[in-house]
């Protein structure tokens, strides 16, 4: 948890050093496309703020009010961010109109590519960095905080090329009809995003290729047991709540059941590390087939 709040932290920091030099390239050239790609860093801070925030909040060990833990704090930090970037999408639009229908001409345009070019490779990295360490982690927090760079960087690839054809062609709306490019692709974004973490608040399962590694896992370690049956999952950031049942022969004591279940907890978390594992023993009138099956 460590890393990743200091992943966080970095983050706020290379957002405002992105941001400063958008501005500027904003700033120099007087572009609505490249003030539009600000707008968007803004997002990117304030964003990385919440991430930070949701982090460190996540990393906080259960207690008596939350005996599941703070995990899904991460999920409230990624709605929080695509919230944001849906208000960012709505100011970008406003300034493409009135680019649009008031255009004005770009100065130093090279200059301000440049900058923003810079800004764009550090964008680049850093989100590379995020995605990678956030799927590692399984840190929902981190992770969309690397999809919403890469939305940035998308966009701004976009910019640079859209205002190099403006300097070609002369045609001074198009900075505008570039600007509301960027805010449709910075809306979607921050759709897919939302969509997201709010299956992660409403206990979506794992995917199905990893829900059948768990079986898996399951039916190899139970040896000595009949069954299991009712395989349940469910995502809280970092962690993974697995709960199904375990049927056992009727004479088989307390002790022998309990050595099974300890073998298959521990073969489930050398699989999912931090996964938090229920298992509920049942005699052998409960099953619902022969043999060692996961159900």
């Amino acid at each position: 948890m460590k890393k990743l709040s200091m992943l966080a932290s970095a983050s706020v920091a290379v957002g405002l050093v992105v941001l400063g030099l958008k501005y500027w390239a904003a700033h120099i050239t007087g572009s609505v496309a490249l003030l539009s790609d600000a707008l968007e860093s803004i997002v990117n801070v304030v964003a990385a703020l919440a991430a930070l925030v949701a982090v460190s909040l996540a990393a906080r060990p259960a207690n008596d009010i939350m005996p599941y833990g703070y995990h899904k704090a991460e999920y409230i930090s990624a709605v929080i961010e695509g919230a944001f970037i849906l208000v960012a999408a709505l100011l970008i639009f406003h300034q493409a109109w009135q680019g649009f229908f008031d255009p004005q001409p770009i100065d130093t345009p090279f200059m301000g590519i440049l900058i923003n070019i810079v800004a764009t490779v550090l964008n680049g990295a850093w989100c590379f960095i995020l995605i990678r360490t956030g799927r590692a982690m399984r840190s929902p927090a981190i992770e969309a905080d690397g999809i919403h760079l890469m939305t940035d960087v998308i966009s701004s690839v976009g910019v640079v090329v859209g205002l190099l054809l403006v300097v070609w062609t002369g045609w001074n709306q198009l900075d505008a009809i570039i600007a509301a490019l960027v805010g449709i692709n910075v809306l979607w974004s921050g759709s897919v995003l939302m969509f997201k973490s709010v299956g992660g608040l409403m206990d979506v399962a794992v995917p199905t290729d990893e829900l059948a590694q768990i079986r898996e896992t399951i039916q190899n370690s139970a040896d000595g047991a009949l069954e299991a049956h009712d395989v349940r999952t469910r995502q809280a950031g970092q962690m993974t709540f697995i709960d199904f049942h375990l049927v056992v022969p009727g004479e088989m004591s307390v002790d022998e059941a309990h050595a099974i279940c300890d073998r298959i907890e521990a073969a489930l978390k050398i699989e999912r590390p931090g996964s938090a594992i229920t298992i509920h023993v049942e005699p052998e009138h409960k099953a619902k087939h022969s043999g060692v099956l996961v159900l």
